[in-house]
Formats: C-alpha cells, sequence, structure tokens
C-alpha cells in the first residue's frame, strides 16, 4: 500500500504561483509513475500532469502546458506541481495518485488540496 499526502494549495490571485507536494509514505515510489490531477466543482477528475519514474518523460494537459511543472525527488518520496500564471479556471481540489505498473492505471490516490485562484 502507497499512502499520499498533498500540500502546499491555497488561495492566489490570478497571475500568481503556487507549488504543491506530494509526500509517499508506505512503499518506496521511485519505481513508479507518479501524477496529478484535479477536480473542479461540477466536473470530473481530470489529469494534470505525470512524470516517469526516472522523471525521464514529462505528460502535460495542453491546459497547463508552459505554466505548470511536475517534478520528484525518489530520495524524498515526493512529487510536486509548480503552478505559475495561475488562472480562475485552475480552481480546482488537486490530487496526487501513483501508477505502480507504468499502465496508466492510478492505484493509489491522496485526499487532495485545494487550490482557488482569484480574479
Amino acid at each position: 500500500q502507497v499512502q499520499l499526502v498533498e500540500s502546499g494549495g491555497g488561495l492566489v490571485q490570478a497571475g500568481g504561483s503556487l507549488r504543491l507536494s506530494c509526500a509517499a509514505s508506505g512503499r518506496a515510489v521511485s519505481s513508479y509513475a507518479m501524477g496529478w490531477f484535479r477536480q473542479a466543482p461540477g466536473n470530473e477528475r481530470e489529469f494534470v500532469a505525470s512524470i516517469t519514474w526516472s522523471g525521464g518523460r514529462l505528460s502535460y494537459a495542453d491546459s497547463v502546458k508552459g505554466r505548470f511543472t511536475i517534478s520528484r525527488d525518489n530520495a524524498k518520496n515526493r512529487v510536486y506541481l509548480q503552478m505559475n500564471s495561475l488562472k480562475p479556471e485552475d480552481t480546482a481540489v488537486y490530487y496526487c495518485a501513483v501508477d505502480p505498473y507504468n499502465t496508466n492505471e492510478w492505484r493509489y490516490w491522496g485526499q487532495g488540496t485545494q487550490v482557488t485562484v482569484s480574479s
């Protein structure tokens, strides 16, 4: 089992930045793909970004490309999401997830952290 805890969310004005962090415990995640998803009120959960175990391949949703950067620190069992140039439409609960078999099946999820961007 893997437990995930997100942090770093909050309230920020449009154009501002936040850095989300996700701490994994219970098992080392250094060989697993990790990702970030988000869910806005009334919407389905959507993919934001992912990173392979080595950090060699990054993927982003079109809506965040050029503004968000995913990274990881395997020694610390953490994954990060740097969010710049935030827009009100980025407002959502952000979730960290783990894909232990690198098959795009996200089996472990955190509880989420709220990000609110005011206009």
